[in-house]
C-alpha cells in the first residue's frame, strides 16, 4: 500500500509560479514512476507530466512542457512539479499518482495509487 499526500497549491497570478509537492510512504518509492495528473470543473482527468524511478525520463503534455518540470528526491520518497508561466488555463486540481514500473505513462489508468489532490488557481 502506498499513501500519497500533495501540498504547495494556491492561488497565483498569471505569470506566477507554484511547487507543488507529492510526499509517498512505503519502503518501496524508488521503484515506482510517478506521475502528476489535473482535472478542470466540467473535464475530464488529464495527463501533466511523469518521471521514472530513476528520474531518468521524464514527459510532459505539450500545454506544459517547457513551463513546468518534474523532478523526485528519493532520499525523502517526494516528487515534485515545478510550475512556471502559469496560465488561467491551469487551473484545476492536480493529483499525483504512482504505479508499479519503471516508467511513467500518459492513461491515468496506468496509475494504481492516488493522492487526494490540491487545488491550483491561477487569476488573469
Amino acid at each position: 500500500q502506498v499513501e500519497l499526500v500533495e501540498s504547495g497549491g494556491g492561488v497565483v497570478q498569471a505569470g506566477g509560479s507554484l511547487r507543488l509537492s507529492c510526499a509517498a510512504s512505503g519502503r518501496t518509492f524508488s521503484r515506482y514512476a510517478m506521475g502528476w495528473f489535473r482535472q478542470a470543473p466540467g473535464k475530464e482527468r488529464e495527463f501533466v507530466s511523469a518521471i521514472g524511478w530513476s528520474s531518468g525520463r521524464t514527459n510532459y503534455a505539450d500545454s506544459v512542457r517547457g513551463r513546468f518540470t518534474i523532478s523526485r528526491d528519493n532520499s525523502k520518497n517526494t516528487v515534485y512539479l515545478q510550475m512556471n508561466n502559469l496560465k488561467p488555463e491551469d487551473t484545476a486540481v492536480y493529483y499525483c499518482a504512482t504505479r508499479r514500473s519503471a516508467s511513467g505513462a500518459v492513461g491515468a489508468a496506468a496509475y494504481d495509487y492516488w493522492g487526494q489532490g490540491t487545488q491550483v488557481t491561477v487569476s488573469s
